[in-house]
């Protein structure tokens, strides 16, 4: 299993970035998915989150009408794409799968991307 995240750096306040995660050895399309991130000396938070079928999206208060979650199927991707970034939104975000069934939940987590939103 591996989610591989990509699409980090630095960018200046106002900014755009757009994130990318590829995810392979599992059914990803079975799979909800999550973007979480974490920030020097405070814990990770959830960003944003949608279904497996993409049809039902959440998002945190924080980056509502500045982000938008979606996923490709088809390639085995979820992206998020952040607009009008601050510098709090400097943190490492995180991609996660992830699929509960009766007994059981599975939980993959990659290695991180790295954002700094700075002048």
């Amino acid at each position: 299993v591996q989610l591989v995240e990509s699409g980090g750096g630095l960018v200046q306040p106002g900014g755009s970035l757009r994130l990318s995660c590829a995810a392979s050895g599992f059914t990803f399309s079975s799979y909800a998915m999550r973007w979480y991130r974490q920030a020097p000396g405070k814990e990770r938070e959830l960003v944003a989150a949608i279904s497996s079928a993409g049809g039902v999206t959440n998002y945190a208060d924080s980056m509502k009408g500045r982000s938008t979650i979606s996923r490709d199927n088809a390639k085995n991707t979820v992206y998020l794409q952040m607009n009008s970034l601050k510098p709090e939104d400097t943190a490492v975000y995180y991609c996660s799968a992830r699929k509960a069934v009766p007994g059981h939940e599975y939980n993959y987590w990659g290695q991180g991307t790295q954002v700094t939103v700075s002048s």
